[in-house]
């Protein structure tokens, strides 16, 4: 527990960090480039193919005559750009942020290391080809477990425990290894799971509701559409950030295991063979010495 709170207040103190805010604004700024790429080179022959595809809907025409009778005119010509906003800007922001993802774990990770670990050996147990596989595998896991358990949503309490605990158990699964492997063995990792299970399944839970915050705005209804320009950069900047939390807290925790168990082994190693040399010792503690407070 009190290895949890440590490395709780210790993530929640690193968002704060320049690097940390930089990287949760980048989706924004990455949303931005793209769309004015997109709407640069594509927007003219899009705009086109849509009025073109509209324009043959008979059923469509009959709809603006009526708007047009009631005095609103005009709707149609909005129609089509209405219509490719709502339809890119679904892939535009997915795109962001996952891109955003795939720097930003090792980023954190890197900034903890520098700062808090940085006589921890990095023993490369892990690459980044077997990470995206076990990423890969345990997001399947997770969705099939998502859809079988839709029948159980309807019971009031189960609603608000199955979908945090499934996303809880993928966090633990993908953040574990990935935070692990650059300085872990595989051997390592494992007794670190074995030893902290619990601990890192409840960070991930608690990082899957952190992360069902923004929901809270798409609720909102009609008044997310009226301040929808404000509501929706400003959910997409928390996803980014509790994602950056989610990263600092599980690193902090398991490199902090991960030098604790290197600590508890070289004791153990000394102990049984007393005999050994005061030579050996400085080898023996190799990246063992303590982390600095922040």
């Amino acid at each position: 527990m009190k290895l949890l709170i440590d490395s709780f207040w210790r993530a929640a103190a690193y968002c704060l960090h320049p690097r940390v805010i930089a990287l949760s604004l980048m989706p924004l700024l990455l949303m931005a480039v793209a769309a004015l790429g997109l709407g640069y080179f594509l927007w003219d022959p899009a705009l086109a193919w849509v009025r073109a595809g509209l324009e043959t809907q008979v059923w469509l025409g009959s709809v603006m005559t009526w708007f047009d009778s009631m005095g609103i005119g005009g709707l149609q010509a909005l129609l089509a750009p209405l219509l490719i906003v709502f339809l890119a800007m679904p892939v535009i922001v997915i795109v962001s942020l996952l891109v955003v993802a795939a720097l930003m774990t090792p980023a954190m990770l890197n900034l903890v290391a520098e700062r808090r670990f940085q006589s921890l050996e990095r023993r490369h147990g892990g690459s980044t080809t077997a990470g995206v596989f076990a990423s890969l595998g345990a997001t399947l896991m997770a969705l099939v477990a998502l859809v079988l358990s839709i029948p159980l949503w309807f019971v009031p309490p189960l609603v608000l425990i199955l979908p945090p605990l499934i996303w809880g158990w993928l966090t633990y699964k993908v953040m574990t290894y990935d935070v692990l492997a650059e300085h872990a063995t595989k051997e390592e990792r494992r007794e670190i799971v074995r030893r902290h299970r619990s601990a890192l399944l409840g960070m991930g839970v608690l990082t899957g509701y952190l992360g069902a915050a923004p929901s809270l705005l798409w609720a909102s209804g009609v008044l997310f559409l009226a301040l929808a320009p404000v509501l929706v950069p400003v959910a997409i900047w928390i996803y980014t950030l509790v994602f950056a939390f989610s990263a600092l807290w599980f690193s902090h925790y398991a490199l902090a295991a991960l030098l604790s168990l290197r600590a508890e082994r070289a004791a153990m190693s000394m102990q049984a063979s007393p005999a050994a040399s005061p030579a050996t010792v400085p080898e023996a503690s190799a990246g063992l010495l303590p982390p600095p407070l922040i």
